[in-house]
């Protein structure tokens, strides 16, 4: 991309002009100055691109040259950086990515799902074309934690990152800790306060968490992105009774991502979960409340890192979208993922099976005798040690009685045997849950 004089301002085309991206123009509307202090230039957005071209947007759109089309708005001789905030991990949103990226133009993207699916392939296009591409809201909105990973912890081996990828799912699990609501009531408050979608499905069953941490374990690991290995688990099983238990345990239940690295002789195995867990009451993550996102990071100099702030919204995407851009107006455009594309690794998935844990599990069971010593049973064949049994004497609205237990740390595939074993049981009365016990 031929770059302008460190007095010409960098000219920005936006491609979607919703939430985020009416956000952006006011954010450079009322902090221009400061912008131009920190980037040493302007930041000016020159072309405009949107699905209704007369909607009300709440200010004036005339000072921006409008394109009808978005590949009109990739080839745009006014323009040197897209930003790219359509949404959608194919469609118009990658062609305009591929196009901007092809024509030698910086691009700046929200969009986490296409960079989860197309992140390798768009990194290649801007190494091969000598352009920025740049991603920071796409992982926790306003938290700085793509750069802090890039750039803050780059001295560093990275040996596990996790966090609270998704708002919706933590408003509705901390609610559900504040009201004693079962899930079912506090999607509905969720959904009713703007804070979860009318179709939650991409939140609340860990696909959106997932999108993330796909990206932050490329960026922490030098590995290339694999978003097809996490494993994905979702909140829907989550009652109010199980909220409750862990309380009375000393803990908290948070939908966590965890990656970490296994560096075996003859291979690099890499380790993506998406799932419920029990955080216990004193960890960083567990005072994370309603639509709060926190992402850590351990890293083997500087320790425990934890990076903290609100995961969506107008205000902090935007305020990641131009930081972006203040880095492209730097001249600051290297590798997206930390180091060029041809040294990331092309690590395998690692068995999680073989790792080692304290699990909480959670029955629903017929009242009748004989029942436990059915779940005791599966237990002892499949190898899992029963740290401390929990039964409720009184069936609850399903008909079934609460069985739950906290084992001892072994393999996670013991757990999954035994949980196997009782399948199709008529003893059980719902399908059971498992949930890890997240290490400190």
């Amino acid at each position: 991309m031929e770059q302008p004089s460190s007095l010409s301002p960098l000219r920005v085309g936006l491609a979607g002009l919703g939430t985020v991206g009416t956000g952006v123009i006011r954010l450079l509307e009322q902090n221009g100055k400061l912008v131009e202090q920190r980037a040493g230039r302007a930041i000016r957005i020159t072309a405009v691109c949107a699905r209704e071209r007369h909607r009300d947007r709440g200010g004036d759109l005339g000072g921006y040259a409008w394109c009808d089309d978005m590949a009109e708005l990739a080839a745009h001789d006014d323009v040197d950086v897209v930003v790219e905030l359509v949404g959608g991990s194919d469609g118009p949103a990658l062609t305009l990515a591929r196009q901007t990226l092809a024509a030698g133009r910086g691009l700046v993207t929200a969009n986490k799902a296409m960079v989860a699916h197309h992140g390798m392939e768009l990194a290649q296009m801007a190494e091969a074309h000598g352009c920025g591409l740049r991603f920071e809201a796409a992982v926790a909105g306003g938290i700085p934690v793509v750069k802090g990973l890039r750039e803050g912890a780059a001295a560093n081996v990275i040996e596990r990152v996790y966090g609270i990828l998704n708002g919706t799912c933590n408003y509705i699990l901390t609610a559900m800790e504040a009201s004693g609501a079962d899930f079912g009531e506090s999607l509905a408050d969720a959904q009713a306060r703007g804070f979860a979608e009318a179709d939650p499905a991409f939140d609340i069953d860990g696909v959106d968490a997932a999108h993330k941490l796909a990206i932050l374990a490329a960026l922490a690991f030098g590995t290339e992105i694999d978003f097809d290995s996490v494993e994905v688990e979702g909140i829907r099983q989550v009652r109010a009774v199980d909220i409750a238990q862990a309380d009375a345990l000393g803990y908290v239940i948070r939908l966590i991502g965890v990656a970490d690295m296994e560096h075996a002789p003859a291979e690099t195995r890499l380790l993506q979960r998406v799932r419920p867990c029990l955080v216990a009451k004193d960890h960083p993550l567990a005072p994370i409340a309603g639509p709060t996102n926190a992402v850590v990071a351990e890293g083997n100099f500087a320790g425990r890192l934890l990076f903290q702030g609100a995961g969506a919204g107008d205000g902090p995407t935007a305020s990641a979208v131009v930081a972006d851009l203040i880095d492209l107006a730097r001249g600051e455009s290297g590798a997206p993922f930390s180091v060029p594309v041809a040294s990331l690794v092309a690590a395998a998935k690692a068995d999680s099976g073989a790792r080692e844990s304290r699990s909480y599990i959670r029955f629903m069971v017929a009242d009748r005798p004989g029942v436990l010593a059915e779940i005791a049973a599966a237990m002892r064949d499949a190898g899992v040690s029963i740290q401390s049994l929990i039964q409720e004497g009184e069936a609850n609205g399903d008909g079934g009685v609460l069985v739950a237990m906290v084992t001892h740390t072994g393999p996670v595939r013991n757990v999954r045997q035994a949980v196997a074993m009782l399948e199709g049981s008529d003893s059980l009365v719902a399908e059971p849950l498992v949930m890890p016990i997240l290490r400190n």
